[in-house]
């Protein structure tokens, strides 16, 4: 990476959640989201803005609940096809880290500044990545690239003591 981040994005489907869909007769009821990533993020909060995506318009509605609802982050639903585009037209590119996991992903890595799949990402997008977590999506595998992003372009993650951060939960 040639420039310092400025954005982390996330896809949400394999990687904050194990990439699994629990269907019904009445459709989509429900998707597994991992421990840690959500408390996790906040330590990068001070370094990057922290933006979401989801190309699952069907289970659209259960990871709005989750991340805009409960983690108070943003969401945005892009095709999986569109996100070179999507992400050209809101950031510089060379400022983005991408985490993904999916078939297309390895596209957008090659286009972004920096690129992370989880352990179970697919083949060719764990072949393009900069980084490979030892986890896997929804086994935080988001915190592991937290901890990775901090040493890489901030300051390493101090386990020696509790950090000062503020919660973005709306739970009180």
């Amino acid at each position: 990476m040639n420039t310092k981040p400025k954005v982390l994005i996330l896809d949400v489907d394999g990687v904050m959640t194990d990439g699994k869909f629990h269907y019904t007769t009445e459709g989509k009821i429900m998707k597994t989201f991992g421990a840690d990533d959500n408390d996790a993020l906040t330590l990068i909060d001070p370094f990057l803005e922290v933006q979401f995506i989801s190309g699952d318009k069907r289970g659209f509605s259960i990871s709005k609940r989750r991340i805009t609802q409960d983690m108070n982050r943003p969401l945005e639903l892009v095709s999986t096809i569109k996100r070179i585009d999507w992400i050209k037209e809101r950031y510089n590119k060379e400022e983005v880290i991408y985490m993904g996991d999916g078939i297309f992903d390895h596209y957008v890595f090659s286009e972004v500044g920096y690129a992370i799949a989880p352990a179970n990402a697919d083949r060719f997008t764990r072949e393009s990545a900069d980084y490979v977590t030892e986890r896997t999506g929804g086994d935080r595998a988001v915190a592991e690239a937290v901890i990775h992003i901090l040493k890489t372009f901030f300051e390493p993650y101090d386990t020696t003591k509790l950090p000062k951060v503020k919660t973005r939960s709306n739970e009180k």
